[in-house]
């Protein structure tokens, strides 16, 4: 009988245990439990709402990289573009400005030629009349020898 009598007091003792865990340890051991598996889910959540973040802005990095790239290549072509642009216009330019050098210097070659064309006219014919006068001394015949010179003047 004592295991009998030993064995309820044991299962009255289990029970009341069983009650008074029940009733005021494991309600507040469920809300812990329950708080804390909140709290590992929202960081959980908030870790993959961070990576996602992260990989979207990996993205936009590589893309604002990319139009970057693009945009400086764009401006370095535009720039070699215009410094090939300038130069032909420079040669241009000096092209131009020989051109009109040359033209420049040809007029004034040509008018130094007429000029010394005239000059040469004139000591030609300072030459003629002399050597006429010399004729006309000697010979008395003044109309035949002013057509010989009209003549010569004319050839010059």
């Amino acid at each position: 009988m004592n295991i009998n009598l030993s064995l309820i007091a044991q299962a009255i003792a289990f029970g009341l245990f069983i009650w008074f865990t029940a009733r005021f340890v494991w309600p507040p051991l469920l809300r812990a439990i329950e708080t804390r598996q909140k709290t590992i889910a929202d960081g959980l959540a908030a870790a993959e709402q961070g990576r996602r973040s992260l990989e979207l802005s990996s993205r936009q990095a590589e893309q604002a990289l990319r139009e970057a790239r693009d945009r400086a290549a764009e401006i370095v072509a535009q720039a070699e573009r215009r410094a090939a642009q300038l130069v032909e216009e420079a040669k241009a330019a000096a092209r131009t400005e020989a051109e009109r050098e040359r033209a420049a210097a040809r007029a004034d070659i040509a008018q130094e030629v007429a000029r010394a064309r005239e000059q040469l006219r004139d000591q030609v014919a300072a030459l003629v009349v002399a050597g006429a006068e010399r004729i006309l001394r000697r010979e008395v015949d003044a109309r035949a020898h002013a057509d010989l010179l009209e003549a010569v003047k004319k050839q010059l």
